[in-house]
Formats: structure tokens, sequence, C-alpha cells
């Protein structure tokens, strides 16, 4: 579904990502593991088109989409799930959700999928995304992503600042959305627990390259954990 080749950039004289090359492939999850300021913040903006690529070429469903912008990759069917949810604080549930349709026919419902998996957002249509909890409003920006029915899902970080038992109930999500064989997620994280339940592919970045990638069921021989640490 999504196939990088030789992708550079740099700010000004940084060069921060080193000729990474990778496909994140449908009905599975790719984890990418970093500390901070490796480069994966900087990786999703090029995805997303935010920064322009300096070299190499993104392809997503079999198209080149290395210079399209922003608006045209989510139309062609890219969901993303912000570092720090980045949901409207003054909108309600409903409006948010709502605001996931953008690219979609007027009139068009929100799906049933998203309150199967979130039940706490269609208590709180009416709520304002400013007056839920953290883990409310992570729910409610996976949600806002979901609602367009994405080919490609992007989460970033999703854990981040998340109590425990909603980052059980994002789990049970992105692994039912796996197995349903309808999108390829990737999923940026730190956290190496929650990364190894739900990949079936791993890359460990630092200082912009990839330094150890394979399947998620040899990420504890492979000594995924101690090389985060590092």
């Amino acid at each position: 579904m999504l196939k990088i080749d030789t992708l550079h950039q740099a700010y000004g004289g940084s060069h921060i990502l080193r000729g990474l090359s990778f496909e994140v492939k449908t009905g599975e999850v790719t984890a990418l593991l970093g500390r901070n300021g490796v480069g994966k913040t900087t990786l999703l903006k090029a995805l997303m088109g935010v920064v322009k690529t300096r070299e190499g070429s993104i392809a997503f469903d079999g198209r080149d989409i290395t210079h399209l912008p922003p608006h045209e990759r989510v139309r062609a069917g890219i969901g993303y799930v912000p570092q720090g949810r980045e949901i409207f604080p003054r909108l309600t549930v409903e409006e948010n959700l709502l605001m996931g349709l953008a690219t979609r026919p007027g009139g068009t419902p929100i799906p049933q999928r998203i309150f199967d998996m979130f039940p706490v957002l269609r208590q709180m249509m009416n709520r304002r995304g400013g007056d839920l909890s953290g883990g409310q409003q992570q729910q409610l920006a996976i949600g806002r992503a979901l609602a367009m029915g994405p080919k490609l899902l992007i989460l970033d970080e999703p854990t981040e600042g998340i109590q425990p038992s909603i980052i059980k109930d994002i789990e049970r999500a992105i692994r039912m959305l796996a197995e349903t064989g309808e999108m390829a997620i990737l999923l940026v994280e730190q956290y190496y627990d929650f990364a190894e339940s739900l990949a079936d592919q791993y890359l460990l970045m630092e200082r912009g390259e990839f330094i150890m990638r394979g399947r998620g069921e040899t990420m504890p021989q492979d000594g995924v954990r101690e090389a985060l640490a590092v």
C-alpha cells in the first residue's frame, strides 16, 4: 500500500532522513520505533506532504504521491492521527467526527464501527472535544481519521500520556482494524510493549536511518527493547 524508496530529507544543512526505504502492507501493522529526535516526526511530515521530499520517492496504492499536497494525500486515502491528538477542542465530538468526512460526499453518515470500537464517543456526541480526558481525545482523533475509510492509517505515538485502560482499548481497536485486511497501518511508537504486541513488522530508527528491521514476532530475540533503551 505504501512504498518508500531512498527517501532523504534535510533542514538547512542538517541531513535528517538518510536514504530510507520500506513498505507498509495492507492487513499488517508496521511499527516504527525510535527515541525522540531520531527523525520519526520528519518522516511522517514527508509522508503527509507537510515538508517537501528532498530526494527519493513515495508511492501509495500504486501511485506516485511524492509531490502531492497534503489534502490530496488525504483524499487518496491516507488517514493521520497526529502526536498530541490535535482534535478541535471547541467543536463537539460529533462535529470532530464529521470533520473526518470532509473528503466524502455530503450526507455521508459517521461509520458505525467507530462507535463499536469506542462506545464512549457515542455517549459524548454533544460534549466539546476539549472537555474530554486525554484518552477519550485520543479515541476521538482515531475515530476522526477512520471516518473517511482510509486505505492507510498512520498513528503517531497514540499511547503518549494515556491511562493504561485506554491504551488497552486502543490496542484492541488497532488489532481489529488490521485483521479486517481493509487497510495498512503505520504505528509510530516509543513504548516497546505496545508496539511489540501489535507489530507484524518493525523498523527501528536511529539518526535518520534504520538500524534494525524484521518481523514483529522476532523483536524479543532481535534485542529491539535493549537497542531502543541505549
